[in-house]
């Protein structure tokens, strides 16, 4: 069993996380109005990137780090690919087609599959009440988002559940990783943003062409890479340590919250009785969730 201090320090970094990331949505939603998607994507990526390299080499390698094998790099290039080209990169085309509302709703089924690879790979298994928060958190991100979906909407949803399934991928690889202690986090973090980078830049060099960004882009851009990015990624595969992935997963459903108040702070979208009922559910559900795991002795 954990300790209970040893729990709440990397719940506490999680929930910060996802309070950056939902403030992502917003910020990218601005920015795609002159931006193309992949575009977008690959800028933000490689900042931080490069901001990753050089704290890396300000930052000396722990000696307590192994050495990396082939397949070990093998194994970071897939995760790379995965979390970044794969998941973020698509989450960004699917801003593009669809409202964040819709895409947020739809991110919300990750769980589903993070728990269903946790349990073949990591034979990590939710107790039963737990499943029942996933569940009821999934009701609440269905009710939140109740509106008819559009048939030109059909390729977006694609897309992000595909990025759903991809982030799945790289969560379960990461907390494999992570168990056992072989890479640093600065290291995982800077080797896998680097590998889904060099896609995410070739994807976008041939399907966008080079974009031209104004200096309020440019603003966005460079505050995602820093702070939602760069700092982020390293703090959320940092509490892969302590937490699983299913538990980090569910409590990204937080975010559905979150999103809805920064829409109605700072973007005017009104909220409807189906999502104040679909954000209590969301709440009740990630509360059965961290509440169970945090009864310890």
């Amino acid at each position: 069993m954990r300790s209970k201090r040893l729990y709440l320090i990397p719940l506490t970094e999680a929930l910060l996380v996802t309070f950056l990331w939902s403030s992502s949505y917003v910020l990218i939603k601005v920015g795609l109005r002159e931006i193309p998607p992949l575009a977008f994507a690959a800028i933000r990526y490689s900042l931080a990137f490069a901001v990753l390299v050089i704290v890396g080499i300000i930052k000396r390698e722990p000696k307590s780090e192994m050495t990396l094998n082939a397949q070990d790099w093998l194994r970071l290039i897939i995760m790379g690919v995965a979390g970044y080209a794969g998941a973020q990169g698509l989450q960004f085309v699917g801003l593009y087609y669809l409202p964040a509302i819709t895409t947020t709703f739809l991110l919300n089924f990750t769980p589903i599959f993070v728990v269903l690879l946790g349990a073949v790979f990591l034979r990590e298994f939710p107790a039963k009440i737990q499943v029942v928060g996933i569940v009821v958190a999934l009701i609440g991100a269905y009710l939140y988002s109740l509106t008819p979906i559009q048939v030109s909407e059909i390729r977006g949803i694609f897309i992000v559940l595909i990025s759903g399934f991809a982030w799945a991928i790289y969560m379960i690889m990461t907390r494999n990783l992570q168990r056992t202690g072989k890479i640093g986090t600065l290291k995982l973090t800077t080797i896998t943003i680097g590998a889904g980078t060099i896609v995410l830049l070739v994807s976008a060099i041939i399907l966008e062409g080079v974009p031209s960004i104004n200096l309020s882009g440019w603003a966005i851009i460079i505050w995602l890479s820093l702070v939602n990015t760069a700092f982020a990624f390293y703090l959320w595969n940092h509490t892969l340590k302590a937490l699983k992935a299913y538990e980090l997963s569910i409590l990204q459903n937080t975010m559905l919250v979150q999103i809805a108040l920064l829409a109605w702070a700072f973007l005017g979208e009104q909220l409807t009785i189906n999502m104040t009922l679909g954000i209590a559910l969301v709440l009740l559900g990630v509360s059965i969730v961290q509440i169970y795991e945090s009864q310890f002795t």
